[in-house]
């Protein structure tokens, strides 16, 4: 057993709740833009903190005289938008409580989280999802409000709440306190039913104030230039409430994006121009992989891999510095990276807007030598750890001691433990209050005080955690032998070709795996090859593509003994998606889901 304590350095407020920054803000900084809204023609308008504080008031109102009341739920449904924000700290100024939906989540789903959650009214961002709730309405006798995003129902809200005085908001904000519920977040479910996290407003503030004294390099305004980030994660994840309360609340200046395609996404961040921005490691990986992709297109491989290895060399040499192991780069490495800076890696970062330093990722593991690749191309990104249940993140890597390959030291205010048999445990103030309406479930993951996380890991001597595997993740052999399928699964997906990779072996004599292809990776691949396009029932039978990812495997496998190496594959011709019900919104696989519907495939691997 070993434990890691960071001490906080924000004290949470003994009074107040989520709210209150809003018009502080525009009290003390009225003029300070504090958010960018897309004006429909690829530009930004700036938001003011009056400005925002004027609108969070008059959607209040609107609540309040549509019959929302103090401690009441209200589903919010819909992709990340501007509009969400809004909503979110509408409802928390009169002590309300949100419930995030997934917008891709099925009527069943949802008929469960509203009724789980006995939310009396939604809000939804188009017609189609208005059509998912309105399936289940007969079953949700509490529900009795449904407003639509895209049917302008700010304004609507607006016009219903002017007879009410700014007087009625300010007293239902000023009885909110920090031990008040803010949210009730459902569990993405890879492993059963959704259940609800209870996180109160002293969660949000002991997470985002510890996270942002913490990462001030990150977070903090340099001299002529304001911090910003275009969010793109969902907002029904934790991951994405933490940074809207962050920035809200440091007055950090924050856009939404609500799509996480490369068509959609790469415009909008040369436009809004971030300072940092927030992603699951595939986000990296996919903007690595399509600059690689354009660089052999046009003749440039060869350079553009011996600048992918100088930044590397470079990163890995200012880690050594950072832990007193070594000078730094040496002068030659140096001379390489100042030729590489011009005609490589400011191009990179241009294609993500160009002022960006710094990135956050968590959700699954990051290869260390595509950390290390961008540290070294100018944008440091910080790996982290968290839950649902603790509000986001548990831990982070520091800026000045990145230690690439972790998931980094606890968040200030944070406890790490190392449980006997390896299982991770936690204990902060951002440890959530428990399940909604489940007290089975909260006593088997609060125990003593202590958040028993499911995942598997291990504490070096400076508190650095790195994940070994997920408890209920582990495979087990026919033969009896145990092993941690996320890694393998990570180095196979890093090969451009990989979408994505599960492995399997429950019971069975050896592990195997399941592939799906890149389509950009693949299309480039036959390109550059003067191969036809194929359908993909033909593709996953073409010989060269199969040795290709036959090498992917071989050089994930190094990695393990024999005994846990995958002896055999199988490319699919689809995908897995959140669409499909096979991924959660935050990339990660549904297993259960997967082999049931894979099960004939599976089968065909043993030769049963």
């Amino acid at each position: 057993m070993r434990q890691f304590t960071v001490p906080p350095l924000v004290t949470t407020p003994q009074a107040g709740g989520l709210a209150d920054a809003v018009f502080g803000n525009a009290a003390e900084s009225p003029g300070l833009v504090v958010l960018g809204r897309a004006d429909g023609q690829g530009g930004w308008r700036d938001v003011t903190a009056a400005e925002f504080r004027d609108e969070v008031l008059a959607v209040a109102k609107g609540l309040l005289a549509e019959g929302i009341r103090f401690g009441d739920r209200v589903a919010i449904m819909s992709r990340t938008r501007y509009e969400w924000t809004l909503f979110d700290f509408a409802l928390w100024a009169i002590g309300a409580q949100s419930v995030p939906v997934y917008p891709t989540s099925s009527s069943d789903q949802v008929r469960w989280m509203l009724h789980d959650s006995d939310a009396v009214a939604a809000i939804v961002e188009h017609e189609d999802h208005a059509m998912t709730i309105g399936a289940a309405v007969d079953e949700l006798p509490r529900l009795t409000r449904l407003w639509q995003l895209d049917a302008d129902c700010v304004a609507e809200l607006t016009e219903a709440g002017r007879q009410l005085s700014d007087e009625v908001v300010e007293r239902h904000r000023l009885a909110v306190t920090p031990d008040a519920i803010a949210t009730v977040i459902y569990t993405s479910g890879t492993t059963g039913r959704p259940k609800g996290c209870v996180i109160t407003h002293a969660n949000f503030m002991a997470e985002t104030d510890n996270v942002v004294a913490r990462w001030e390099t990150v977070f903090a305004n340099k001299p002529g230039e304001e911090a910003s980030t275009l969010l793109f994660l969902p907002l029904a994840h934790v991951f994405g409430r933490m940074i809207e309360v962050g920035c809200v609340r440091h007055r950090i200046k924050l856009g939404h994006q609500p799509s996480m395609a490369a068509a959609d996404l790469l415009p909008d961040l040369a436009a809004f121009r971030p300072t940092f921005v927030l992603a699951v490691p595939y986000v990296f990986e996919k903007i690595f992989q399509a600059a690689r992709r354009k660089a052999e297109t046009s003749g440039r491989l060869g350079p553009f891999d011996k600048a992918v290895e100088v930044a590397i060399r470079h990163a890995e040499a200012m880690e050594a510095k950072a832990f007193d192991t070594g000078p730094g780069p040496s002068a030659g490495v140096r001379m390489q990276h100042q030729l590489y800076e011009k005609l490589v890696y400011s191009k990179i970062r241009g294609v993500m807007g160009g002022r960006i330093r710094h990135g956050m990722t968590g959700g699954s593991a990051m290869e260390r030598e595509l950390g290390l690749f961008f540290a070294g191309a100018g944008v440091a990104i910080y790996e982290g750890y968290g839950l649902t249940e603790c509000t986001a993140a548990a831990t982070a890597n520091p800026p000045e001691q990145t230690r690439f390959g972790t998931v980094g030291q606890p968040v200030p205010g944070t406890t790490v433990l190392i449980a006997d048999d390896g299982e991770i445990w936690l204990s902060g103030g951002q440890v959530f209050e428990g399940y909604l309406n489940d007290e089975k479930a909260t006593a088997e993951i609060l125990r003593e005080g202590w958040l028993a996380t499911g995942d598997l890991g291990e504490l070096d001597d400076d508190g650095y955690l790195t994940i070994t595997g997920r408890k209920k993740e582990i495979l087990v052999t026919s033969s009896g032998k145990s092993l941690s399928p996320t890694a393998l699964e990570d180095r196979v997906r890093a090969h451009p070709l990989v979408n994505q990779c599960i492995a399997v072996g429950n019971d069975r004599p050896f592990v195997a795996a399941l592939v799906t292809l890149d389509r950009d990776g693949v299309a480039h691949w036959l390109s550059m090859r003067g191969k036809p396009v194929m359908r993909p029932e033909q593709l996953v039978r073409d010989p060269e593509l199969e040795a290709e990812i036959r090498r992917a495997v071989v050089a994930a496998n190094t990695m393990v003994s024999q005994a846990e190496s995958i002896r055999t594959f199988r490319i699919l011709a689809g995908q897995f998606s959140e669409e499909r019900g096979t991924l959660t919104p935050s990339m990660k696989l549904k297993r259960r889901v997967i082999e049931n519907r894979y099960a004939a495939e599976i089968e065909a691997l043993y030769g049963t």
